[in-house]
Parts: C-alpha cells; structure tokens; sequence
C-alpha cells in the first residue's frame, strides 16, 4: 500500500506532517503538495506553462507554483516510477463544509486522485479563531478511517470530505456519515488602501451555515462529532432534465 498525501497549504503546513506521520505507520507515504499556501485554488490546472518539481526530503517533493491539483496529477501521471493507491489530501487549516468543497484546494486534490481513478479523502480540521488547532486529534481520526478504508475497501469512484471538529480526541463525540450543507452569501467585500493610495479589495468571510440541519456535515460538526461525507462528480440536476426538456421545445 502507497498513499499519496497532498494539500493546499503547502507542503511545510503543520497539517499535511501531521497526516503524513499518522499514515506512515499504515502504509508507505510520498508528499507531493504545493511550495506554498494555495487555499481556494479549487480544481485549478496549470495548463499554460510547465512546472518545477523539487524535493526537500526522500519522501516529500514540492511543486513550485503549482496547485493541489496539479501536485496529484503530476505524482499519478508519470512522475513517480511507481503505482499510488490512495490519495489523502489535508489536513486541512479550517473547515471544508458545504459550499466550501468548490473552492477548496484540499478537497480539489483529493478529486483530481479520483479522477485518475484512485480511491480518495480529503481532512479538514474545523478551526475556528479561538479554537485549539488539535491537528492531533485529526491525524489520529485520519488514522483510524484509512486502516477501516484499507480493511473495507469502499467504490473507486467516491471521495470522501472528512471534517473533524478542533477539539482534544477524547471529547470527539463519534462519526457521522452526512450530506453537504449550505452557507449563507458571504460577508462584503472587504476595501483597503495600498501604500500609494488606491483602492484594493479583500474578499469576504464565508457566510454562515445556512442549511445546516439534522444530517448535514455542519450540524455534525457542531455537534462535536467528526463528518465523513461522501462526494461524487456528476453535476448534473438530474430531476430538473424533463422541465428542461420541455422548456426547450419550441428552440428544438
């Protein structure tokens, strides 16, 4: 068994040594992750111009510029002169709940290892501003999914979005299987000045969890317990095809 571990915090984060250590002692582990922060980057590729690949230690290679995307397409597409076969991205500094997974560059890396047909999970650690960063207890809850993964093999074609709230271990309250949430719209846009006087922008908080109920990963959360949310790929609104169906008769 090889795993492949990736992030979008760069492969010096606390979070991505923290997994690395935990799953090094299911399986042999190779780093390939961004040189530097690159939250939000989503399933961004770089397309228009070629990459660098370095290594800081024998297991652990960063790719300059690059993205948590192209970090695992480059490790499973010819790089290595070896087989992955599994892709853990994080863990991740702050939560990836809900509408979060679309912009998130950790959970972007673990779909870019089911794209090129891996089984893959993506951690987050659900900090908040005052909270504790238990990385610890995270990578122990990595630890304890992926041998269950290893053991009990789940289909190729899901990734799982595991959230884990930033607490000691032993006041994690359990593991829920949920469904994605929602935020409210984020917070305004955020103006600032630069030295010379114009105006630049910050983009806004995240909004608030807005759908946020029984069975969603933030009321898990919330509730202490640790959320494992399975992902697929098909963007399709499925129920919304005959009502479209119709309404494009009379272009038809």
């Amino acid at each position: 068994m090889h795993i492949l571990v990736s992030n979008d915090d760069g492969y010096l984060a606390e979070g991505i040594q923290k997994l690395n250590c935990a799953l090094g002692s299911l399986a042999r582990t190779t780093i390939v992750a961004p040189d530097r922060n690159r939250s939000g980057a989503s399933n961004s590729l770089t397309l228009d111009v070629p990459l660098r690949v370095f290594r800081s230690a024998p297991d652990v290679h960063y790719v300059m510029g690059g993205t948590p995307t192209d970090c695992v397409h480059i490790a499973i597409s010819g790089y290595f002169d070896f087989e992955f076969d599994l892709v853990c991205a994080g863990i991740n500094d702050g939560a990836n709940l809900g509408d979060d997974t679309l912009y998130s560059g950790t959970v972007a890396a673990a779909i870019e290892g089911r794209f090129l047909g891996l089984p893959t999970v993506a951690f987050s650690l659900a900090m908040e501003p005052d909270s504790g960063r238990h990385f610890d207890t995270a990578a122990r809850v990595a630890e304890t999914l992926v041998s269950h993964l290893i053991k009990r093999p789940l289909e190729r074609g899901m990734t799982l979005n595991v959230n884990i709230p930033d607490v000691p271990y032993n006041e994690i309250r359990g593991i829920r299987a949920t469904r994605l949430g929602g935020r409210h719209r984020s917070k305004a846009i955020l103006p600032v000045q630069d030295p010379k006087g114009k105006r630049m922008y910050w983009i806004g908080p995240s909004g608030a969890g807005q759908d946020a109920g029984e069975g969603t990963d933030f009321h898990a959360v919330a509730a202490g317990y640790v959320s494992v949310t399975p992902l697929q790929i098909d963007l399709t609104r499925h129920q919304a095809l005959p009502t479209l169906t119709d309404w494009l008769k009379p272009l038809a």
